[in-house]
């Protein structure tokens, strides 16, 4: 690394720069991490910066963009190198931003009680009732403790002259305090030395304050607290977000249709039934959450929802309704507030705003439009920013139209000409380069008052010169280290001390939705696996064998048919475009069936359940995901892409078997493996069974290779394959894992356990199949010609199969969907 990389960087004369004073040289607080800098060997940053691009993809780090022709899974974008905030200062800014978070708290309060701030001139009317923020079925509700806002964000710019600005008030549901926690993880790993040496503050203290929050302040009669932490879904831009944070903190996932309200009580659907909710962290937006009372249409609410927070039977954090205060038209007017709520001025100023709903406002906008930049008054018209400096002709008049048409719905703020900070080159230039950042600062509530995180999410514009911050348009993002002269006092989360109630509780939390995509996860896991050895034997004959006219290669195609991997059309005419067949079914993601559209299912059902994966079953799968994403063109490889999803496939059945807690969700996972596997192999058993003896011994070779029984048949027999040995190996040996009565007795055991732990009676559809097997007479087999028993046993396994399928919906009826009475098995005709 050269020397001077410090000396390379340019600073900007009309610009606050964070690293470096106005004589070039490195502020004091960042004066350690620039002698660092400067000590580096050539090549260190690089791999540093590797290593933080490594860790944000083995992670999973994602921000997903809607309509992003990359795909809705863009990686997370972080500089390694970390934003520096001296203690001094960063004190000031946690003083100010506590400071506002007690005063927008108190704004809501009188916003949905007494409204004095209306009667007495100090906010307009029309800016409250004139949008769509306020919620009028939330009127007169009185949250627990009288806390409105117990999360609180708000994105700060610095001036020129280096003071801090608020230029955005984040309320309803702020997001980006896991990506800040995100960020340490990795940052404070890219530079291990410097963390520790630099006396950085943590920040678990902050979460810690969290859990326990809403655990103190929710209405639990006596109970247990049980918080949950609502998200819209795998589709949210910031959904790994919500995962991420929940299982930090210790919370359930849920989403909408894993609660129901019952008697004015939120309930989470669990596999051990209902249990009630005493706590709700939303990154929900307010229409969404209940669709009786607010937005009719929404699908991802919980009706009666608002109801059971109106009779204060759960606490919402945030309040439903605070999404008014996300106007920056109420800047101008939160002075004023501020000494009539809290009897103190104001600790830190919002950026200079004018609503142009008052004309004086208006015509200072169109004066001095320059100098302005134009935003929407209210969150829900979703418009960008304009800065009115870069308006020419005919874009300018029809600014200054909009504004004169409908004033109200526009504010004028002061443009803010961006602090800079240091960015590492992106592109391999191995230099610094500034860009233009802001911070994303972080409050909660306590008991004892807001805390503010020591820390924050800094956001960098993409490019050189850019004038917004936007995450949705390939923003970065920075760790932001507060530095302290003394050595910083370690917080976990974990509690300090368990009780009773602690482990009796600890398992009964898992919602039916996880227990269900467990299930399909299992399911679909196991179904890429023998999808994947049957194209593999498939393509293998393929090239080699006589087309159609052979019949066990017939037969091959035939199992694959009746398994769902090719299309029924391949068994009427073989000989057509059957390498073209097979590769579709291998790469083509729109092929029902195929290995891509399996995982790609696969994909989304673990997606549903990311909290509780570890890190390294979460790579696996992302490296899953990956193995197909480029069509092969022959047949070569497309078999060493199936050997490579074939390797990742027993890597995540060796996580269930090894990585994961036997919890009972956990247990639907394996009973989805075993559920599958055993309809599978019940399929492709009954093929060879149903083929004419002359061509039966012939398909043997396939069918061991495909269930995963050659080598153990070899080891046994050391002689071609036959009926009987065959018949033993695959169907009645339950020594063999890959048996049709080994899925059959384990899926016995796992149920009853399942059964007994839950509290329902354990069906009795399996032991029928099981007392079926035991009553099949093998010797029957051992003639040479033994169609009569053959078929037989193909019989015998398509009841296998299609008892396997019943077993699923039954299932799903008894654990996943809560009827009130749960349905008895079906017995299997």
């Amino acid at each position: 690394m050269p020397s001077g990389l410090i000396d390379a960087y340019p600073p900007s004369p009309d610009r606050y720069d964070e690293m470096l004073a106005a004589d070039g040289r490195p502020r004091a607080h960042w004066q350690g991490f620039a002698d660092r800098l400067h000590n580096f060997p050539d090549d260190n940053l690089a791999r540093r910066a590797d290593f933080v691009r490594d860790a944000i993809e083995a992670d999973g780090v994602t921000y997903n963009v809607y309509a992003d022709p990359k795909g809705t899974k863009r990686p997370w974008e972080l500089d390694m190198l970390p934003l520096m905030v001296s203690a001094d200062e960063w004190a000031q800014i946690s003083e100010a931003l506590a400071q506002r978070a007690r005063l927008l708290n108190a704004v809501l309060g009188n916003l949905y009680g007494d409204q004095s701030l209306l009667a007495e001139g100090l906010l307009p009317p029309a800016l409250v009732f004139g949008q769509h923020g306020y919620k009028w079925p939330c009127r007169g509700v009185q949250p627990p403790g009288g806390v409105w806002l117990h999360n609180y964000a708000a994105d700060l710019a610095r001036s020129p002259d280096g003071r801090w600005w608020v230029i955005a008030d984040r309320t309803q549901g702020p997001s980006g305090a896991g990506y800040a926690l995100q960020n340490r993880l990795i940052v404070s790993r890219a530079f291990p030395d410097a963390f520790r040496d630099m006396h950085v503050q943590p920040l678990a203290g902050f979460f810690r304050a969290l859990q326990d929050s809403l655990g103190r302040l929710a209405p639990t009669d006596g109970e247990a607290p049980l918080t949950v932490l609502l998200t819209p879904g795998q589709y949210n831009e910031t959904y790994f977000e919500h995962a991420f944070l929940a299982r930090y903190l210790g919370f359930p996932l849920v989403e909408g249709q894993d609660l129901t309200v019952r008697d004015d009580t939120v309930y989470l659907k669990t596999l051990r039934g209902l249990r009630r909710v005493h706590a709700i962290l939303r990154r929900l937006d307010d229409d969404f959450c209940d669709p009786l009372e607010l937005r009719a249409d929404s699908a991802l609410g919980i009706p009666g929802l608002l109801g059971a927070i109106r009779a204060g039977r759960v606490l919402m954090a945030n309040a439903l309704g605070s999404g008014v205060l996300e106007s920056g038209a109420l800047f101008g007017f939160l002075p004023a507030i501020s000494e009539r709520l809290l009897g103190e001025p104001l600790a830190m100023p919002s950026v200079a705003t004018w609503w142009c709903g008052e004309p004086p406002a208006l015509e200072y906008a169109l004066e001095h439009l320059d100098d302005l930049v134009i935003k929407p008054a209210f969150a829900s018209m979703h418009m960008e920013a304009v800065f009115g400096h870069q308006l020419r002709g005919e874009a300018r008049r029809n600014m200054i139209a909009r504004l004169q048409a409908q004033p109200h719905a526009y504010v004028a703020q002061e443009w803010v000409r961006l602090a800079q900070a240091p960015v590492w080159s992106r592109y391999r230039e191995q230099r610094l380069m500034p860009r233009s950042v802001g911070l994303r600062v972080f409050a909660t509530a306590t008991p004892e008052g807001y805390v503010v995180m020591p820390g924050a999410l800094t956001r960098v514009a993409p490019r050189a010169g850019m004038e917004v911050i936007s995450m949705q348009r390939g923003g970065l993002s920075k760790d932001t280290w507060i530095k302290t002269e003394t050595p910083v006092v370690h917080t976990s989360l974990l509690k300090k001390r368990l009780g009773v109630i602690d482990l009796v509780c600890a398992a009964s939390d898992i919602p039916s939705r996880v227990g269900e995509n467990l299930f399909w996860m299992g399911r679909y896991a196991e179904r890429c696996e023998a999808s994947s050895r049957i194209l593999r034997a498939a393509l293998a004959r393929a090239s080699s064998s006589e087309g159609g006219r052979d019949p066990s290669f017939r037969g091959l195609l035939t199992a694959a048919c009746h398994a769902g991997v090719l299309p029924v059309e391949t068994i009427e005419d073989p000989d057509e475009d059957i390498e073209e067949r097979l590769l579709a079914a291998v790469f083509d993601p729109e092929q029902a069936g195929s290995v891509a559209a399996n995982l790609r299912a696969l994909a989304f059902a673990a997606s549903q359940v990311r909290e509780r994966m570890s890190s390294d079953n979460w790579h696996a799968l992302n490296r899953l995901e990956q193995v197909l994403q480029t069509p092969a063109a022959t047949l070569d490889q497309a078999l060493a892409a199936l050997d490579r999803v074939m390797l990742s496939c027993i890597s995540l059945a060796g996580f269930a078997m090894d990585d994961m807690t036997r919890d009972e969700g956990w247990r639907f996972l394996i009973l989805g493996r075993r559920a599958e596997r055993m309809a599978g192999l019940a399929t492709l058993i009954s093929v060879p069974l149903e083929a004419p003896a002359e061509v039966r011994e012939r398909m043997f070779d396939w069918l061991l290779e495909t269930a995963n029984s050659i080598v153990t048949y070899r080891a046994r027999y050391r002689r071609a394959p036959e009926t009987l040995p065959v018949a033993h190996l695959l169907v009645f040996d339950t020594s063999n894992p890959h048996s049709v009565a080994f899925q059959v007795e384990t899926l016995r055991h796992d149920l009853e356990r399942t059964a007994s732990e839950l509290g329902h009676p354990c069906p009795p559809l399996l032991d029928e199949l099981s007392a079926q097997l035991r009553r099949f007479d093998l010797t029957t087999l051992e003639a040479e010609r033994c169609d009569g028993a053959c078929g037989h046993l193909g019989r015998l396994l398509m009841q296998i199969q299609q008892g396997a399928h019943i077993l699923s919906d039954e299932l799903h009826r008894r654990f996943f969907t809560h009827t009130v009475r749960p349905v008895a098995l079906r017995r299997v005709a």
